[in-house]
């Protein structure tokens, strides 16, 4: 499949920080400082918005797949070497909920699969809560660590993923969370072997990006709008949503190989 968005331009974006590529339709981003543990520095927020524009606006990407470098960390979350030295120095500080990522994946146009492939803590804790699918391994554990050091984050995100009571044990508390738990908990999807981690997830993405991109979008899209809403407003949500946005295709084409496997009572006589 062509790709057509900011990718095609240059073949390829180029990071100091990150590394993004494509792989059919799906996207892959990874954050790239494996001997910080990807933590998340100035330059690392700086990279990974602007990544996540261009394959946004790239309409070759279906999907987005992202994950860290190494066998240690998702991410450690924020750079503490830099706060600290950013303090010392006089500068403003720039916070993990300072950034514009946080809003940019929760009001993404595209389904997003976070590959945990070991730790999550603080801000990596909260982007990984910010995904719409978490794969992890035997290596993933999260901690949601605001508290512990004055700050708030993911109280928007993780109770819609765990449920109010566990999120609230898990934001107060800030203690260790790992990896079976956190299947059992519903904050991951799925729990494979390491060796299989990146593979499953990406068989998830391409079973995503083989259907309509447009059809995917929108029911993401009545998913999340719908949140909060009681019965009677979720039906009414689909229903606007899917009337004002889509337009299906003639059932003829819709269902064609269902049909060319089974062929109407007329069809059969006339091709007998």
């Amino acid at each position: 499949m062509g790709i057509t968005g900011v990718f095609a331009k240059g073949g390829k974006l180029t990071y100091q920080t990150i590394l993004a590529e494509i792989r059919g339709n799906v996207g892959i981003m990874t954050l790239n400082r494996p001997d910080k543990l990807n933590a998340l520095s100035t330059a690392l927020f700086r990279e990974f918005e602007h990544a996540l524009t261009a394959f946004e606006q790239d309409d070759g990407v279906h999907v987005l797949v992202v994950t860290g470098a190494g066998e240690r960390a998702f991410s450690a979350g924020a750079d503490i070497h830099e706060m600290v030295a950013s303090q010392e120095s006089g500068e403003p500080l720039r916070r993990v909920s300072d950034s514009a990522w946080p809003r940019h994946l929760a009001f993404y146009k595209k389904p997003t699969i976070g590959v945990i492939n070991g730790l999550a803590h603080g801000g990596g804790a909260l982007m990984a809560s910010s995904f719409d699918m978490r794969f992890g391994c035997e290596r993933t554990n999260f901690r949601f660590l605001g508290v512990t050091y004055g700050r708030i984050n993911s109280a928007w995100s993780l109770p819609l993923i765990v449920g109010l009571p566990m999120a609230k044990e898990l934001l107060l508390t800030g203690r260790i969370v790992g990896a079976e738990e956190a299947y059992r908990i519903g904050l991951l999807n799925r729990l494979v072997p390491s060796d299989r981690l990146m593979a499953t997830a990406m068989e998830t993405a391409e079973l995503i990006g083989k259907n309509d991109p447009g059809t995917v979008q929108v029911m993401r899209r009545i998913i999340n709008t719908s949140i909060g809403m009681d019965l009677q407003g979720r039906l009414a949500n689909e229903a606007r949503i899917s009337t004002e946005s889509l337009k299906p295709p003639p059932p003829a084409e819709s269902f064609k190989d269902f049909l060319k496997r089974n062929p109407s009572a007329g069809n059969r006589k006339e091709q007998s």
